[in-house]
């Protein structure tokens, strides 16, 4: 039996997580998983596919079939921000506050100001992991996982994160959501007279 330590990681302790350096993308990775390993009956995971296919190394067309309570992959950024106003606004009008967590995992693209609006309007609803241009605060993280982060992020982050390959990242990614990683069919052997 293999045992490996994870530090705990809360996705939801900061609610608007920059991300910059060359471990960015392995950060963005350990915080998704943590949600879906850790939070999987009270978060939902938003990321848009171009962020699942390069953090996890999803195909385009990969779990579009699937109905996964946990997660939900929309086709871009501005789809996924859709989905979370909407969800945020029923809530609001029908006077429910529970429900799952909201967890935005994505490059912010150009919607930096459209992401701090929402978080300001639903401010314990939703939480963001963001890569790209994010004009707030951000954690740097090296390549071994190091993180170096202004004082109002250093109290919720370890000082160093475990590295997740995206071959690693996608299996684990897959398990879950109680999915089996996809099996390439067996070889078929050569018979030689």
């Amino acid at each position: 039996m293999r045992f490996t330590y994870r530090p705990a990681i809360d996705p939801f302790a900061i609610p608007l997580l920059g991300l910059t350096g060359p471990g960015a993308p392995t950060t963005a990775r350990v915080f998704t998983l943590s949600a879906l390993e850790e939070c999987a009956d009270t978060a939902l995971v938003v990321i848009p596919r171009a962020d699942a296919t390069a953090l996890f190394g999803l195909a385009e067309d990969e779990l579009l079939d699937e109905r996964i309570e946990h997660l939900f992959i929309p086709g871009k950024l501005d789809s996924a921000l859709a989905y979370i106003e909407t969800e945020l606004a029923i809530r609001r009008n029908n006077g429910f506050t529970g429900g799952r967590r909201l967890l935005l995992v994505a490059d912010c693209e150009k919607e930096a100001d459209r992401i701090i609006a929402l978080r300001a309007q639903y401010p314990s609803q939703i939480s963001a992991v963001l890569l790209g241009d994010w004009p707030g605060d951000r954690a740097s993280v090296d390549d071994d996982g190091l993180l170096s982060a202004p004082p109002s992020l250093t109290g919720h982050l370890p000082e160093r994160l475990p590295a997740v390959s995206r071959t690693e990242a996608r299996d684990r990614l897959l398990h879950a959501l109680g999915l089996r990683p996809h099996q390439p069919p067996p070889r078929k052997r050569n018979k030689t007279s």
